[in-house]
């Protein structure tokens, strides 16, 4: 085989590679997957129908506080990652990654949405913003604020010879009143307790059916075209 031939399929090889990494990651999966949901105010939800409501998120019970920047939230992810060499190469190896979650509104206008994400099984796929960093090494000290962080998991941030570790911490949140998507199928429940300004005896919910789970995301390009 000739070299040239041999430098093209190399080429193509790595083209294809970095092409699934993309089509196939989460976020444009999730992205793929909402387009094709038509997006419906919650009072216009019919039952069973998988549906796609973008609205603002609020808390049902006490929020949760994300880790790091200490927001009022009704989800977080995050990760923390180490940089590990192994002879010639290295790679980021994660050594924490954290994911919570709980009960949470959707307003839309004035009517409301309850979602319920589950871990175990779990009935959501979520895709984040990470709009929330922090890194570490040699010549880059870590903030107080991030050692007190990696305290809380116990990570220690420097090495045995005292050097900083090269370290990077990721984080996004769904904050109260942060504009969100989610689509789900769409099922309508009579309320336990009522809730204010809110004058119905029933709710839309939206939840995870069979192999459907409930898809969220913070992503500004889920969000419906402003005419």
């Amino acid at each position: 085989m000739s070299e040239p031939i041999i430098i093209f399929l190399f080429i193509s090889i790595v083209g294809i590679a970095i092409f699934c990494s993309y089509y196939f990651s989460k976020k444009n999966v999730i992205l793929r997957t909402l387009v094709k949901i038509p997006v419906k105010p919650a009072s216009s939800l019919k039952t069973n129908e998988l549906s796609k409501v973008t609205g603002k998120a609020l808390h049902v019970t006490e929020p949760l506080i994300a880790p790091y920047s200490k927001r009022k939230c009704v989800f977080y992810q995050i990760i923390i990652q180490q940089k590990v060499s192994t002879g010639k190469s290295s790679r980021w190896k994660t050594i924490v990654e954290e994911e919570r979650s709980q009960d949470f509104f959707i307003q839309t206008k004035t009517d409301f949405v309850i979602v319920s994400p589950k871990d175990n099984p779990k009935n959501y796929k979520c895709h984040l913003v990470k709009d929330q960093n922090q890194n570490s090494g040699t010549f880059n000290d870590p903030t107080l604020k991030f050692i007190a962080l990696l305290k809380h998991y116990r990570i220690d941030h420097t090495s045995l010879f005292g050097f900083n570790k090269r370290l990077r911490y990721q984080e996004g949140v769904i904050e109260i009143g942060e504009e969100i998507t989610v689509a789900g199928i769409a099922k309508w429940k009579a309320l336990s307790e009522p809730i204010p300004e809110y004058p119905y005896s029933k709710i839309a919910t939206l939840e995870s059916v069979d192999k459907q789970k409930i898809i969220i995301t913070d992503l500004p390009e889920a969000r419906p075209k402003r005419q």
